[in-house]
């Protein structure tokens, strides 16, 4: 090698900064999705709560609700000063921009260091004059100006909605902090195996045990809150008269700690292996990998069971807070506007409402599902299987089938354990049939969302992440949507704004057919454009 690439290789940070603009212009579309989006429903959400808690007395039924909700707790933490508008506007959005950031982190981490050592990407850029550290510190450079620019944002966005510059600033540093600490911990996971899939687990996994711990310990105020990086979050208490900035020292520490893990392990293994290996696989695929319907639900089972389990925890709550919250939306007739509208029978009202955010949220399965087809013409694997007697056309429906599958199913399971939940808590079985019809009639919506991805993978591969702008905004429609009163040109947008609010109305059967004939002529013409055009190749 010539004296011009060897300087440059016995420094392990060179070519650090080439690699920050190479990952910034990857994630070009990524990253401003993640930041903008998560902005956006800061925004209307602070608003909404100014508009709905404007009184002491509405604050104090909420405050009332929260604090003597456990299931509350378990998902939102400890209702610190909800008898105030900053405290209850924190108290909202706590939990949500936590889990925004840490995802966003967790993602940009893994598919910049393993999942690039796994596709074989990383060993080209390696081939370069780049230092043995570069791509990973690179990396983290970003993630952590990701993490740092979505704090801002946060702090932008409230003192835009009035609330005082100092408090605002501490919930970002939060927001932050928490983006801080899982950029650290998927450094850490990247590390430890040897596929980007396996990666994801394990700090997913870490997510999960940290949420509990802030849940559990939340419900009766103990110390297993100050065992999470959200119960410190929590603790910041940026609204409350003692606010405290100390706990960002611990979120700084704990990520020291990982980021030192994180080290250790690159500098003590292979490149392309992890320090846990990989359990080999079969010689011969099974029976039942015959053919690439079966391959696409094999490939697809873990992200079909991840969202299962993450929204039928979400359902329980959904469910179970049902008679709770008919005691919060009858104390304040701002919010039985917006969530139960017009209707005498607020529990219907609530559960119209509920079921169609779930709808949207599995929709965003249904999306992230109709995308594998992307990923798979992208790492090459589509290749493989087209290499065989398999037609372009029979191996896009085979995908779109598992999609429309998996999107059946999760909405069933969402459906069945809200209901039941409720049935449950409540000990009122009236709704039981009722609140699984409200569920079942929001899969025309998120078909159409998923016809649409394929759509645009199909005849605009490169801009195919813009399949995600529907789910968002569908996302603010059904949750703020009567709030904003926006206009039906504006609503229309969302394909759940087209069906019946069920169990509230009659099911009527006309959209429902419209949007699921829809979604089959979207799907068809996606296929049609793969047919058409070259695939990418490896």
């Amino acid at each position: 090698m010539s004296p011009s690439h060897e300087a440059p290789r016995s420094r392990p940070l060179a070519g650090t900064g080439h690699l920050v603009r190479l990952i910034l212009r990857r994630d070009r579309v990524r990253l401003p999705i993640w930041l903008m989006g998560l902005a956006g429903v800061t925004a209307a959400s602070a608003n909404a709560v100014i508009g709905l808690y404007d009184t002491p007395e509405e604050r104090a039924g909420y405050r009332a609700t929260v604090e003597n909700s456990a299931v509350t707790r378990l998902m939102a933490g400890i209702p610190y000063d909800t008898d105030t508008l900053g405290g209850i506007i924190s108290y909202e959005l706590t939990a949500l921009t936590g889990i925004v950031v840490s995802l966003m982190v967790i993602f940009l981490v893994v598919r910049h260091t393993r999942a690039e050592e796994e596709s074989g990407s990383a060993e080209l850029v390696r081939s370069a004059a780049i230092g043995r550290h570069a791509a990973i510190a690179a990396t983290l450079s970003v993630a952590l100006g990701a993490a740092v620019v979505a704090g801002l944002l946060e702090s932008a966005v409230l003192i835009a909605s009035g609330i005082g510059s100092g408090p605002a600033l501490l919930f970002g540093a939060g927001v932050a902090g928490l983006g801080l600490v899982f950029t650290a911990v998927a450094a850490a996971a990247a590390q430890l195996t040897s596929s980007a899939r396996a990666a994801l687990g394990i700090a997913g996994a870490v997510l999960a045990v940290f949420l509990v711990l802030r849940g559990v310990g939340a419900i009766d105020e103990t110390a297993l809150t100050w065992l999470s990086p959200f119960g410190w979050q929590d603790a910041i208490r940026p609204f409350g008269e003692s606010a405290e900035a100390w706990p960002l020292l611990l979120m700084l520490g704990l990520s020291i700690v990982f980021f030192a893990l994180a080290s250790w392990l690159v500098a003590r293994r292979d490149f392309g292996a992890g320090l846990l290996r990989g359990r080999p696989g079969r010689t011969r695929a099974a029976a039942g990998l015959a053919g690439p319907t079966a391959l696409a639900l094999r490939q697809q089972r873990g992200l079909l069971l991840g969202w299962a389990v993450g929204l039928g925890l979400l359902s329980i709550v959904f469910g179970g807070v049902g008679r709770e919250m008919q005691t919060m939306i009858e104390s304040n007739p701002d919010i039985a506007a917006v969530i139960a509208g017009s209707v005498d029978d607020i529990t219907r009202g609530y559960f119209a409402y509920v079921m169609t955010l779930l709808g949207v949220t599995t929709s965003a399965f249904a999306v992230s599902s109709a995308l594998r087809l992307r990923h798979a013409e992208e790492s090459g694997h589509a290749e493989n299987v087209l290499a065989t007697a398999v037609s372009r056309s029979r191996w896009a429906w085979s995908g779109i089938a598992v999609t429309a599958a998996g999107t059946t199913a999760l909405l069933l399971v969402v459906s069945l354990v809200t209901s039941v939940s409720h049935a449950v808590v409540s000990g009122d079985r009236a709704l039981l049939w009722p609140v699984v019809r409200a569920g079942l009639v929001t899969l025309p919506g998120a078909l159409v969302l998923a016809g649409f991805a394929v759509l645009l993978h199909a005849w605009a591969p490169r801009w195919a992440l813009l399949a995600w702008a529907p789910v968002a905004w569908a996302f603010v429609q059904a949750y703020l949507g009567e709030l904003l009163d926006l206009p039906g040109v504006l609503a229309g947008l969302s394909p759940f704004w087209h069906l019946p609010r069920v169990p509230v109305e009659a099911t009527d059967a006309a959209p429902v057919v419209l949007l699921s004939a829809l979604a089959v002529v979207l799907a068809i013409a996606g296929v049609l454009g793969l047919r058409r055009r070259d695939l990418a190749t490896t």
